[in-house]
């Protein structure tokens, strides 16, 4: 036991360094126990993008990216079970979404061969990168996109999207930019969870033999890496909120420790202030490990999937489904010369377009003030004729009445074209 204490303890010359991603910060020492004639790591492991479930329709990309010491799917097997539930499960929930999951090499003690020596930073380019080209090569580079992280690849995703919203290489922006909400399952957003790591055995942790200690010794601490993704994760929220764009984050939480060692990730530190969480009842292993629809963990999890889902389909430009309608533009008549004849002097009144009489009427703009404002939308500049005095009726040229039976006695809004009368006794 104390051995292992000591395999997994930081080396102390690392504590300091003013620049958090410093290319040797965390470059450490690798213990190789590869047995001779014994195959590397490296020739067999998992990595990069793996498509789960094709969908030449798809809505929405959804990546699954798991954690420490975990495979791109062994990590979402549930117990018995040789596939993946998001290959076996999600499909008949979500059929307009292309499920994708990404492997990495994260483990700390490598099952055989020589664990990788690779930074949290690498491995969120490594993201970064691949991802970018799977979408491309698939033509969904524009294609809106979920991420679904359980423990350390939360903290991978998030700065892999941090570089892409930073990145001076337009085509790398995409992941930043389609977005379209993220699933955290047990991530360690903040505080010295990992303190309590090097007191656990390998195996308790899912390990045996060969120890690497980067990624270890790089969350053990409370760091600089570690806060800077943090930093930059919450003024990217922030930004994204000014610019009026939605980022839906959902956290999950362990609610069972694992036996003897406690939980991994505590409610505090795998939370965001300001967001939804809920708890999974399983350990941290466990959380992503869902055997049926039936389970409650996989319901919780699918009813955010859904919705957002849902969202990406209503969201989409009416523009790009049926082509837009164009509204007939109704100019009003404009008056002749002869019109703006006087008729009725007796009346005493002006014209326009036609005759009035029996009433005080004046001419003006609507109701929301002079003619240099404006109610937002397209007003014709000819004065609309308003009644201001209480009357019964007004005809127009043909014999035809119309009769006034509100009580307010007014007309507005109206163009009147020919003779026009308005008439009555006023209460």
């Amino acid at each position: 036991m104390g051995r292992l204490r000591d395999m997994f303890s930081p080396d102390k010359s690392l504590r300091t360094n003013p620049n958090p991603l410093a290319d040797d910060q965390f470059q450490v020492s690798r213990y190789n126990h590869t047995r001779e004639g014994q195959p590397s790591l490296s020739e067999s492991f998992p990595d990069g993008v793996k498509v789960l479930r094709d969908c030449p329709n798809a809505t929405v990309d959804i990546c699954f990216i798991h954690g420490l010491s975990g495979n791109r799917e062994k990590t979402w097997r549930g117990h018995g079970h040789s596939e993946p539930w998001p290959k076996t499960l999600l499909p008949s929930k979500l059929p307009r979404a292309r499920i994708l999951t990404y492997g990495y090499d994260a483990y700390v003690v490598a099952k055989s061969g020589t664990a990788s020596t690779n930074r949290l930073i690498d491995h969120a380019h490594n993201l970064l990168n691949d991802l970018t080209t799977d979408r491309a090569l698939s033509g969904a580079s524009s294609r809106p996109l979920i991420f679904v992280a359980h423990s350390l690849g939360g903290l991978v995703l998030k700065l892999a999207i941090i570089r892409s919203r930073n990145n001076a290489e337009e085509h790398l922006q995409g992941i930043f930019e389609h977005t379209k909400g993220i699933v955290f399952m047990g991530t360690p957003h903040r505080g010295s969870w990992m303190a309590d790591w090097a007191k656990m055995p390998a195996s308790a942790l899912g390990l045996i033999k060969s120890t690497s200690v980067t990624l270890l010794d790089l969350l053990q601490r409370d760091n600089q890496l570690l806060e800077y993704i943090q930093e930059e994760f919450w003024d990217m929220v922030g930004g994204l909120r000014r610019s009026g764009r939605s980022l839906e984050i959902m956290c999950f939480y362990e609610e069972l420790p694992l036996p003897v060692f406690g939980k991994v990730v505590s409610k505090d530190s795998a939370t965001l202030v300001g967001y939804n969480s809920a708890t999974i009842h399983a350990d941290h292993r466990d959380m992503v490990k869902f055997s049926s629809i039936e389970d409650n963990g996989f319901k919780r999890l699918l009813g955010e999937l859904s919705r957002w889902e849902s969202q990406t389909r209503l969201s989409i430009p009416p523009q790009l489904t049926q082509p837009t309608l164009v509204e007939p533009r109704i100019e009003p008549s404009r008056p002749s010369a002869s019109d703006y004849a006087s008729r009725d002097h007796d009346a005493g009144l002006q014209s326009y377009g036609g005759q009035a009489s029996g009433s005080n009427a004046s001419y003006g703009y609507p109701s929301w003030g002079s003619e240099n404002q404006s109610p937002g939308y397209d007003v014709p500049r000819n004065p609309v004729p308003t009644s201001t005095a209480p009357v019964n009726y007004f005809s127009t040229s043909g014999g035809t009445q119309n009769n006034n039976t509100g009580s307010g006695n007014h007309f507005s809004g109206a163009v009147f074209n020919g003779a026009v009368h308005f008439g009555g006794q006023g209460s």
